[in-house]
């Protein structure tokens, strides 16, 4: 199955700002004059104990609602992010800096450092002392052992869930793959990178392993970053007959023919582009 998904949709990352990067809400950061006044944004009144409440002298206790916003920022730019690496709008050997993409993002630099941190972990960029982050270079070998990874991990299940799961928990994911067909039909590689996942990841939850599904999932990420030097654009046609794969598969799963399974499964995992 061709998983190095890319293309031209932009994501407000960088120089370009569209549809990904609209979708991206952020909360109001708080203004210098908010902080000077110890206000939040909007007026309302500081965090701090209720009238007439003993504090003891105790320290005062991070509020949980602000913990759970900071969080939902943090994922919400690490989404957009991984979208730009997709779309080939974070170019690989670039040096992006946390403050610049918090600006373009309408945020501050903490959520932006906090996530591009997360791609370090992954692999994705390194850190450039005084500078951000790199985008590193990948080529077509680390591509091809990322596409080896997943068929060792994913083929024997496939074939395995083939002979045990009945075929009405198969057709329970029949929106999933139309939904790959949906995405592909946008000509967006980051919509069709999105639907692509959760038909994989719906599909192998039925094995009941949640750490293999966990692992392969951010195999399957990693494999549909594009490598350096590769088109910007992964045309709507080749998204299309990707996503009937998906369909095809489910059909031969419900019909529990074995022979046509083995044969699409074999072609979904190894070949690429």
């Amino acid at each position: 199955m061709k998983h190095s998904a890319q293309g031209a949709a932009r994501t407000g990352v960088g120089t370009g700002t569209g549809a990904a990067a609209e979708a991206v809400r952020i909360p109001v950061q708080p203004g210098a004059a908010d902080r000077a006044r110890g206000r939040a944004p909007g007026g309302a009144e500081p965090d701090g104990p209720a009238r007439g409440e003993h504090t003891h002298g105790e320290p005062p206790v991070p509020r949980p609602r602000a913990l759970v916003q900071r969080s939902s920022v943090r994922g919400q730019i690490l989404d957009a992010l991984r979208s730009a690496l997709v779309t080939g709008e974070l170019r690989p050997g670039e040096v992006y800096s946390a403050p610049v993409l918090g600006e373009r993002f309408g945020v501050s630099a903490t959520p932006v450092r906090e996530a591009m941190q997360q791609l370090a972990l992954e692999g994705v960029v390194e850190v450039v002392p005084n500078r951000g982050f790199r985008v590193l270079e990948r080529g077509d070998r680390e591509l091809a052992e990322l596409a080896e990874v997943r068929a060792l991990i994913e083929v024997p299940v496939w074939l395995r869930l083939a002979r045990t799961v009945p075929a009405e928990h198969w057709a329970e994911l029949r929106p999933l793959a139309e939904g790959t067909v949906r995405a592909a039909s946008s000509g967006c590689p980051a919509t069709y990178a999105e639907a692509d996942r959760a038909f994989h990841r719906a599909a192998l939850a039925l094995a009941g392993n949640e750490q293999l599904v966990r692992i392969a999932g951010d195999v399957h990420r990693r494999a549909q970053w594009p490598p350096a030097g590769s088109p910007s654009v992964r045309g709507r046609a080749d998204l299309v007959a990707d996503a009937h794969q998906h369909t095809a598969l489910l059909d031969a799963l419900i019909a529990g023919d074995l022979d046509v399974v083995r044969a699409l499964v074999g072609d979904h995992f190894t070949v690429t582009s």
